[in-house]
């Protein structure tokens, strides 16, 4: 009887804490809140694919398996943050650039600009005679030359004449010593030496090729002429830069004309070497006023014998003593901006050790130049921004369900292969933005046509992928980039078209150099993934007057998924060739 009493006890003192426990409206809140902290926080992944990120439970959009939680703020990131590879960074060729000059003193105007060759030390390397290029001794921009090294070999029709001619005036130079001279002369004429005349004449042959030698030193900055090329005379074969010195060219606002004066000292800066400021003078200020941008040229000569500066690079001039509207002057390249409609955004480097990266909305001043933009509002002196690969940062953000071009407001994460680059589907919150960057936009039927020969290489790439030859690859990739480099953008009026171009033209060129400089087949397809990712969208905005169809492999780039585009509705997957040919699928049709 007792045993029975103390289980009855037992039962009501449990009975009784239970429902004190529950009556607690603290605890329960607690509990609640905790709960629902849980439910609303939590992201779930997958185990063999990571970059899978979904705010529900279920099965894995590339290998179906079941998706497990992941692992909430282990990063130490905050919630529009987020971080790429060192190896990501390396394929995609992004580049980031510090803007601005957080250190400058007050009374001081900052400008921005570029370097530039020296015209005045150019030259254009031309042949002297009519003939065929038989051998070219240069085999690349970039290449340095040497006053009187060998660079090409001709057959010169007119030089065989003229050796004859020789031959036949020497025989009657005692009795006709005027001929004689005046043959020796005309070949003098074509640049020969009197040492090549002789050797002609002591050993009574005709010399059918003709060497040409560089008359000037420094480096080809253009190949103007190709190996079995026809020449006229005077026709150019290289541009030659000799870049011992370089130009440093700012724009300065017509208000600061009267400010600046030849001979002026202006510190120059410059991100590869930013604790080393550069001194030099103000050598040229450009006497015509550019209407577009209400600017003048403002010009200074770098020494340059240690090779620190490269055409191309940005720079930063600050001239002490000199007020004006560009006292605080932001400029940044227009390849950082990413527009999306109304609003136009970048990506700023929030941390300067690694690689972690933010959106931002910006406001857009004038333009500056043709490359440059001033901003008036959202960034600040010093910050670092991404300059190049923006689109594949972006890309990133919303594969990580981050702030993105076309997710404003983050949080809604698109699945690995849908969300690249965000043509697959998108947020509510971003659809209208999505539209406005893929949707077909009526343009110049030439830029169509020039568009269509770049699709054509492209094609071409494709199929040489498909039958794994690296080699073959490589040059059709090198094509792609030539006929990329024809495509007139001035064809392009609106503004927004125009630089959505001029993004998706840098991208697509840089994947295809990149693909046209190495023989690995692997190499290849990964740059061949960026690129196609890119011209798909080229093709969905401007249009080729063909139905070509966007095919997709989930398997491809280690289960990252890969978009090509093809003329036929059959697959041939590129990325994997004879190995898995018919790997793949349709997933859509562009007409």
């Amino acid at each position: 009887m007792k045993k029975y009493l103390i289980y009855i006890a037992i039962l009501v003192i449990g009975v009784l804490v239970g429902k004190f426990i529950l009556s607690n409206p603290t605890s329960n809140e607690g509990l609640q809140e905790n709960k629902e902290s849980t439910v609303t926080n939590q992201m779930w992944t997958c185990s063999m694919h990571p970059q899978i990120m979904q705010p529900e439970a279920g099965d894995c959009p590339i290998c179906g398996m079941d998706l497990i939680p992941a692992e909430a703020g282990a990063d130490g990131l905050s919630a529009d943050e987020f971080k790429l590879t060192k190896n990501a960074l390396a394929l995609a060729n992004i580049q980031t650039t510090v803007i601005g000059a957080s250190d400058a003193e007050e009374n001081n105007t900052i400008l921005s600009g570029k370097i530039h060759e020296n015209e005045e030390n150019n030259a254009v390397q031309v042949s002297y005679f009519s003939g065929r290029i038989e051998k070219l001794n240069i085999s690349f921009t970039g290449e340095k030359v040497r006053k009187g090294q060998l660079l090409a070999t001709i057959y010169a029709p007119e030089l065989v004449a003229a050796q004859q001619e020789l031959l036949t005036s020497a025989d009657l130079k005692e009795s006709q010593p005027e001929l004689y001279r005046a043959v020796r002369n005309k070949l003098k004429l074509w640049k020969l030496s009197e040492k090549q005349i002789n050797q002609i004449e002591a050993s009574g042959k005709v010399k059918e090729y003709f060497p040409i030698y560089a008359t000037v030193a420094g480096t080809v900055t253009k190949m103007l002429a190709a190996e079995g090329d026809y020449l006229k005379q005077g026709q150019p074969l290289f541009k030659i830069a000799n870049l011992n010195s370089v130009w440093a060219l700012f724009d300065a606002y017509e208000k600061q004309i009267a400010s600046f004066k030849i001979g002026q000292e202006i510190e120059i800066n410059t991100n590869a070497y930013p604790n080393t400021p550069f001194m030099a003078k103000i050598s040229f200020i450009d006497p015509v006023l550019n209407t577009k941008t209400r600017t003048v040229k403002v010009r200074a000569v770098l020494d340059n014998k240690s090779e620190v500066f490269k055409p191309g690079m940005f720079v930063n001039g600050i001239v002490e003593g000199v007020e004006g509207i560009t006292k605080y002057l932001i400029t940044i390249p227009a390849t950082a901006v990413l527009w999306t409609g109304k609003r136009s955004v970048v990506y700023v480097k929030t941390n300067p050790k690694e690689a972690v990266f933010k959106m931002r909305e910006v406001t857009l001043g004038e333009s500056i130049g043709e490359n440059s933009y001033q901003i008036i509002e959202g960034l600040k002196n010093g910050e670092e921004i991404v300059t190049n690969g923006t689109f594949t940062v972006d890309a990133a953000a919303q594969l990580q369900g981050k702030k993105s071009m076309m997710n404003t407001s983050g949080g809604e994460v698109m699945t690995g292969h849908e969300g690249h680059l965000g043509m697959e589907k998108n947020t509510s919150k971003g659809a209208e933005a999505h539209e406005l960057m893929s949707e077909r936009v009526k343009v110049n039927k030439t830029y169509q046509k020039q568009l269509k020969i770049v699709f054509d290489s492209y094609i071409k790439l494709k199929n040489e992928l498909v039958l794994s030859q690296p080699e073959v690859s490589k040059q059709a990739a090198k094509s792609l980039a030539e006929n990329l480099a024809k495509v007139d953008m001035k064809l392009l009026n609106n503004k927004e078209v125009h630089n959505h171009w001029m993004l998706l033209d840098k991208e697509i060129s840089t994947s295809a150099k990149n693909i046209a400089n190495t023989v690995d087949i692997k190499e290849q397809r990964t740059h061949f993934k960026h690129l196609s990712s890119h011209f798909i969208n080229a093709v969905q905005v401007f249009g080729i007057a063909q139905t070509v169809y966007k095919q997709f492999c989930p398997m491809a780039e280690n289960d990252t998924g890969g978009y090509w585009l093809s003329t036929e509705e059959e697959i041939r997957n590129p990325y994997f060739g004879d190995m898995m040919l018919k790997c793949g699928e349709v997933k859509d049709t562009i007409k």
